[in-house]
C-alpha cells in the first residue's frame, strides 16, 4: 500500500468534483474547490475521521468494500478505480472471461455512425454490439443465437457457402490469421474462462486450418485496411476497415466506411434504407 500516493490521489479526485455533480448543494463559504472531506465520507458510507486519515496517509489499508464506496463517491472511471485499488495494495480481481458489456457511450457512438457499418467485438471475436448498417451489410445479428455471432466460429466452422464465405468477405484468409492471433492473446489473459477454452477446443476439433494457425503461436494481429464484401442485393462493397481498441474492456470497435463518391458508398446508402428486410433477389 502506497499511503502517500493514495492520499494524493484521493485528494485530487475530491477537489475536482463539484457538489452539483453528486447531488449536493454548493452552499456558501466553500474555501476549497470540490467536495469537503465529510461529504465524500458520507457518500462512501465511512466515517469522516477515517477518510481524513486516508488523505493524510495515516490510515490502515482500506477494505475492498471501502474502496468500492470511495470509487462510487468520487465518480471514478474504470482506469481510475483500478488505480485506486492498486495504490491501496488490493488490485482488482480480473474478470474470469472477456467482458461482454458494452458501455452506453460506445453504443451511442454506433448509433451516431449511420453512414458506416460499425460493430463491437469481444476479445474472442464475438459480435456484442452493432448498428443498423452493420446488420444490413453483414448479418442480422439479432436473429442469431449468441454462439453464431462469434466470427471465429463462423470463419472456421461455418455456416457459409462457397459463393459467399463469412459475410461475403474477400479476405477470409487474412481475417482467419488475424483473428486466431487475437484469440491466442485472449487465451493468455483468460486461461480459466470456460467459454474461451471451450471455443478453442471446438475450433481445434473442427478445423485443420485453425489447428495449423494455432500451432504457430503467433500473437501479432495483421492490419486489414480494406476489404470487399459481396452482398446479395447490392453486389460487391469495398470498405476501409478501422478498429478502435477499448483497452479497459478488452473490446474493439470495427468501422467499415466507403470512399466518398464511390459505387460502394452508394451501395451502403441503399442498404441503410433497405436494412435487414428480406428481399427476393434474382439468382
Amino acid at each position: 500500500m502506497d499511503r502517500t500516493e493514495l492520499a494524493g490521489f484521493l485528494r485530487s479526485r475530491r477537489e475536482r468534483l463539484a457538489p452539483a455533480e453528486v447531488g449536493l448543494p454548493a452552499g456558501p463559504r466553500r474555501r476549497t474547490p470540490g467536495l469537503r472531506r465529510e461529504e465524500v465520507a458520507q457518500l462512501a458510507y465511512i466515517s469522516t475521521e477515517y477518510y481524513a486519515r486516508l488523505e493524510q496517509g495515516r490510515a490502515p489499508r482500506p477494505s475492498r468494500e471501502v474502496l468500492a464506496g470511495l470509487a462510487r463517491a468520487l465518480r471514478l472511471s474504470d482506469p481510475e478505480r483500478a488505480h485506486l485499488h492498486q495504490l491501496a495494495g488490493a488490485p482488482e480481481t480480473p474478470p474470469p472471461g472477456p467482458p461482454r458489456e458494452v458501455r452506453p457511450s460506445i453504443l451511442d457512438l454506433l448509433r451516431r455512425l449511420p453512414g458506416s457499418a460499425a460493430f463491437v467485438l469481444s476479445a474472442t471475436c464475438e459480435v456484442i454490439a452493432w448498428n443498423d448498417l452493420a446488420a444490413a451489410l453483414m448479418e442480422d445479428f439479432s436473429a442469431l443465437p449468441r454462439r453464431d455471432r462469434n466470427l471465429l466460429r463462423r470463419a472456421f466452422l461455418g455456416p457459409r457457402s462457397a459463393d459467399r464465405p463469412l459475410y461475403g468477405a474477400s479476405d477470409i484468409g487474412a481475417f482467419a490469421r488475424s483473428a486466431t492471433r487475437q484469440l491466442r492473446t485472449a487465451a493468455g489473459r483468460y486461461p480459466d474462462d470456460p467459454e474461451t477454452t471451450g471455443l478453442i477446443a471446438e475450433l481445434l476439433a473442427g478445423s485443420a486450418e485453425f489447428a495449423r494457425l494455432w500451432a504457430a503461436h503467433d500473437v501479432s494481429a495483421e492490419p486489414m485496411p480494406r476489404k470487399t464484401l459481396h452482398h446479395p442485393l447490392v453486389g460487391p462493397v469495398t470498405v476501409n476497415c478501422d478498429a478502435l481498441d477499448i483497452a479497459d474492456r478488452d473490446q474493439r470497435v470495427v468501422i467499415y466506411t466507403a470512399d466518398p463518391g464511390s459505387r460502394s458508398e452508394e451501395a451502403l446508402r441503399l442498404l441503410a434504407v433497405v436494412g435487414t428486410q428480406r428481399l427476393d433477389v434474382p439468382g
